[in-house]
């Protein structure tokens, strides 16, 4: 007896290394297209409710036909779109600098001519009267930014091929996760070496948090990205889409926000002149685009998981940094499922002490 179980447990261990090496070699292969599954599977959550509408009917493959054909319309048309004007003001802003055209220190010059004593005298305090120093680090900034994000728009055309076969791969995985997705669940928690109870807490925890990362995350920075490009193109600001894009990355950064970018511009909308505009900017930076947050993300998330904005804050950079553009949905999810597992864990242990 005691043989046998020694000859079943390396039998035991044997068969989970051979789990793991196996898994490990699957997700090598499939690392090339880690965004286009991971984009898939955003996605197929997320519209999986409109699917299971369409697919009343029982007539699956139409409806996850159906539901292909509106993320195309609603979702990655816009986004070539955007990308694509993004590119072509990147590059002509870059260019503007670079001959002249656009003068970051002819612009810090009015805006100095314009400021009271009482506000020279406060930014004296923190050095930054000295105009050469301070347009050196503007310039610098500038075109290191614009050199950074004007070849990954560049990569986009060069790299059409990439950019096609994983948009396809995206879709084609995105048609058999809506259309096959609750058999694929149920074959998953199956597998699963966990308790029924607890794949399915584990389970609504992780569309919660999709659901709710996406909706209360990149749904309200959209909308604040893409209210801020609207004011600015009704403004006559240089490069309306680009910034607007800008103010979406940022308005996924709780303690930046939006107001970074619309607020210096409107400052120095007033400062040159132009006191009309620079009140507009600001009412409808105060009044739109800073109540969008206090009042869509209710409205969009409901009871869903709600993140700690000091939490959300590190998870999103973090993920920048390690996943890059991908980073800013994978760091907040991350962040919210290691707050659901914790969760269920710390539940189930009062539980279990009660």
């Amino acid at each position: 007896m005691p043989s046998g179980n020694h000859t079943s447990s390396l039998e035991g261990r044997a068969f989970w290394l051979l789990v793991i090496a196996v898994s490990a070699a699957f997700a090598w292969i499939l690392w090339p297209f880690f965004g286009a599954v991971m984009w898939g599977t955003v996605l197929a959550i997320l519209f999986a409710p409109l699917y299971r509408r369409l697919a009343r009917r029982g007539r699956r493959t139409l409806a996850a036909l159906a539901t292909l054909v509106i993320i195309v319309v609603i979702v990655i048309v816009p986004l070539i779109a955007v990308a694509a004007l993004v590119a072509q003001e990147g590059l002509n802003l870059y260019q503007s600098i670079q001959s002249g055209e656009i003068a970051p220190g002819r612009y810090l010059r009015q805006v100095f001519d314009a400021l009271p004593p009482w506000a020279m005298r406060w930014l004296d305090r923190f050095g930054l009267t000295d105009l050469g120093a301070v347009q050196a680090r503007i310039t610098s900034s500038l075109v290191a930014g614009i050199q950074f994000i004007g070849p990954r728009a560049l990569s986009i055309g060069q790299n059409t091929f990439d950019f096609v076969l994983d948009t396809f791969i995206m879709l084609y995985l995105l048609f058999f996760l809506l259309r096959d997705g609750d058999g694929i669940v149920a074959r998953i928690r199956a597998a699963m070496p966990l308790r029924g109870e607890m794949q399915r807490d584990l389970a609504a925890k992780f569309t919660t948090v999709v659901r709710a990362t996406i909706k209360g995350g990149v749904v309200v920075a959209l909308v604040q990205g893409a209210l801020g490009g609207l004011i600015f193109g009704m403004l006559g600001i240089h490069a309306a889409v680009l910034w607007g894009v800008l103010m979406t990355f940022l308005s996924l950064l709780p303690a930046v926000g939006a107001g970074l970018v619309w607020v210096p511009v409107a400052i120095w909308l007033l400062a040159t002149g132009a006191v009309w505009q620079g009140i507009v900017l600001i009412a409808f930076g105060v009044l739109v685009i800073g109540l969008v947050d206090n009042l869509a993300r209710p409205i969009l998330v409901g009871k869903d998981t709600r993140l700690p904005d000091y939490l959300i804050l590190i998870s999103t950079v973090g993920g920048l940094a390690i996943f890059g553009i991908n980073g800013f949905v994978i760091g907040p999810l991350i962040a919210a499922m290691f707050v659901a597992v914790w969760g269920i864990v710390a539940s189930r242990s009062q539980a279990g002490a009660c």
